[in-house]
């Protein structure tokens, strides 16, 4: 689990195609390589991988034909900027909201709108997953919590300060931009919890 506060920008130093040749094998440089351990997860770009080896420099995530469907993992190329963090611990602050690090689709940012140092960016995605978003609730974009603003039937509008634009990924994007969108977890499963009381109709 994580919480959406990204912990540092890491950055693709190799991608190749797994033993399999169906999966991808992902080798990111980061500052906290050294710390970690054979099997942790990390959030990259909001996705959670296993690190299947490390150096002091740099680690090894092994990424599925499944996530690679799923996400824009598949899209990333050495010298690419990732957003990372490791996942909670018992101690750790919950800053942000439960993040599971479970892509459910690809959003694509639709406009960027500058009010001084602040963007107000809106992203769409499908728009079977309305039911999942709110005005004041949380979204997860590239591994980051961020507060919906605004929200329409396939779109989130999203208000990111300067402190997230220099210390994320975020910065970065373009009109265009393909990103990775977990919806808040609470919604999915007070929804799955109330399958049984719907009436035929709801269902």
């Amino acid at each position: 689990m994580f919480t959406g506060l990204v912990e540092a920008i890491g950055r693709v130093v190799a991608e190749e195609p797994d033993r399999d040749q169906v999966g991808l094998r992902l080798t990111i440089q980061c500052d906290f390589a050294r710390d970690l351990a054979m099997g942790e997860s990390v959030s990259i770009n909001g996705t959670c991988l296993t690190v299947i080896s490390h150096t002091d420099t740099d680690f090894l995530v092994q990424v599925s034909h499944t996530t690679l469907r799923l996400t824009t993992l598949r899209q990333l190329v050495p010298g690419q900027r990732v957003n990372l963090e490791r996942a909670v611990t018992a101690a750790t602050r919950l800053g942000g909201h439960w993040v599971l690090g479970h892509v459910d689709t690809v959003g694509r940012v639709q406009s960027i709108e500058r009010h001084g140092d602040t963007r107000d960016i809106t992203v769409l995605f499908p728009e079977e997953y309305e039911r999942w978003v709110l005005p004041q609730g949380s979204i997860t974009l590239d591994g980051v919590s961020l507060t919906i603003v605004d929200a329409r039937a396939n779109a989130v509008r999203v208000t990111i300060i300067p402190h997230t634009l220099t210390h994320t990924i975020i910065g970065e994007w373009q009109v265009g931009t393909a990103v990775n969108v977990e919806f808040d977890v609470l919604g999915k499963y007070v929804e799955h919890l109330l399958v049984p009381y719907r009436t035929p109709k709801e269902v």
